[in-house]
C-alpha cells in the first residue's frame, strides 16, 4: 500500500557531498515525521536526522553542521544534503517515515536502503 524509493546514494572522497532523496507513494493520507538512519557494517542502526511534518528539525551530533535533511510534503520527498562526507560516514542509509494510511492509522515504513561509500 505504501512505498519508500530512495535513491542518490553512491562512492565518494572524503570531503566530497552527495545527496539522498527518499520517495513516498500510495494510499497516503498524510505523513508526520520522516527520517534517515544509517547502518554500518557490525554495527547497529541508528538515527541521522528527521523532519516533522511543520519543518522542526533534529540531527544526531556526529553530522550537526555537515548534513541537512528537507522535505518537500506536496511530493512526499525527504532529502538528506551530506557534505564534507568522512570515511566513517560509510554505511546503507535508510529513509523512515510516519505515515497515515487511508482507512488504516498511522504506521512507520522503512525504504530499501542505499548505499554510501566514502573513500579517504
Amino acid at each position: 500500500q505504501v512505498q519508500l524509493v530512495e535513491s542518490g546514494g553512491g562512492l565518494v572522497q572524503a570531503g566530497g557531498s552527495l545527496r539522498l532523496s527518499c520517495a513516498a507513494s500510495g494510499s497516503i493520507a498524510s505523513i508526520n515525521a520522516m527520517g534517515w538512519y544509517r547502518q554500518a557494517p557490525g554495527k547497529q542502526r541508528e538515527l541521522v536526522a528527521s523532519i516533522m511534518s511543520y519543518g522542526s528539525t533534529n540531527y544526531a551530533d556526529y553530522v550537526k553542521g555537515r548534513f541537512t535533511i528537507s522535505r518537500d510534503n506536496a511530493k512526499n520527498t525527504v532529502y538528506l544534503q551530506m557534505n564534507s562526507l568522512k570515511p566513517e560516514d560509510t554505511a546503507v542509509y535508510y529513509c523512515n517515515a510516519y505515515i497515515r494510511v487511508y482507512g488504516l492509522g498511522y504506521y512507520a515504513y522503512w525504504g530499501q536502503g542505499t548505499q554510501v561509500t566514502v573513500s579517504s
